[in-house]
């Protein structure tokens, strides 16, 4: 029996999915809970009408992220901190202490798990710091740490 899955299913493939599985299979199990429904001509025109839709808003997700990207793209972000002798900081500087300094000062919403490090910020100084908002978009901007 054909049927579009309309959820992951371990063994029988991922959501949206056209595959054939045995009758009893799909009408005990597959059917009965709600993962599957058949591939007639309704079932058909719905999947497609769905991946367009789900293909329509990764897309204007992608979009928000670029708009996004182009606000933080090439800006400076100072973050003061306090420290000892030398230069050397008290602590690190954090993703998340970075990510309130971005949102404060150029009034976007941005995730500290967005916020790519190379390594812990232990110093003053200029360091270049990658944003990844989206899968594709990954934007750099100018981070000065100082006193």
């Amino acid at each position: 029996m054909r049927v579009i899955l309309q959820k992951d299913v371990k063994g029988s493939g991922k959501k949206g999915d056209i595959v054939n599985v045995a009758d009893g299979y799909a009408r005990n199990f597959l059917l009965k809970n709600g993962l599957a429904i058949l591939a007639d001509s309704k079932g058909t025109s719905e999947n497609a009408s769905q991946k367009q839709a789900d293909a329509y808003h990764k897309e204007q997700e992608r979009l928000k992220a670029v708009a996004l990207g182009e606000k933080i793209s090439g800006k400076t972000i100072v973050l003061k901190v306090k420290c000892g002798e030398n230069g050397k900081l008290f602590g690190a500087v954090t993703a998340k202490e970075i990510a309130d300094a971005i949102n404060n000062s150029l009034s976007v919403e941005l995730d500290k798990h967005q916020i790519l490090l190379d390594g812990a910020i232990k110093v003053v100084g200029t360091k270049e710091i990658s944003v990844k908002l989206h899968p594709t978009v990954t934007v750099k901007f100018t981070l000065v740490v100082e006193v």
